[in-house]
């Protein structure tokens, strides 16, 4: 299946977020082997122009979430109920002695 964003093709999942957002993801979620204080520093304060300048943002980042929820896992919010267990429980004594 294919992709399209913007005009664009994505190739991987985290190409079509990145398409979908408009900022990479490692802007949010840190690079994967880590990052030195300043280097986090600098990050958040690039997210936070980001989300200045965009304040539509975050209803775009939930609208992507759930549409990926919906279109890659429909059986996530089916739930099965546990079956009950059929054996009793033994009771222990007839009562508290006062």
């Amino acid at each position: 299946m294919k992709f399209i964003v913007a005009g664009h093709t994505a190739v991987t999942a985290t190409e079509f977020v990145e398409l979908a957002l408009g900022t990479p993801l490692d802007l949010w979620l840190g690079p994967d082997g880590g990052e030195s204080e300043m280097e986090w520093a600098a990050r958040m304060d690039a997210a936070r122009d980001i989300l200045a300048d965009d304040p539509t943002l975050p209803d775009r980042v939930s609208r992507v979430a759930a549409e990926a929820i919906e279109a890659f896992a429909p059986d996530l919010f089916n739930v099965t109920p546990l079956s009950r267990s059929t054996a009793r429980r033994a009771r222990f004594g007839k009562g508290a002695a006062a």
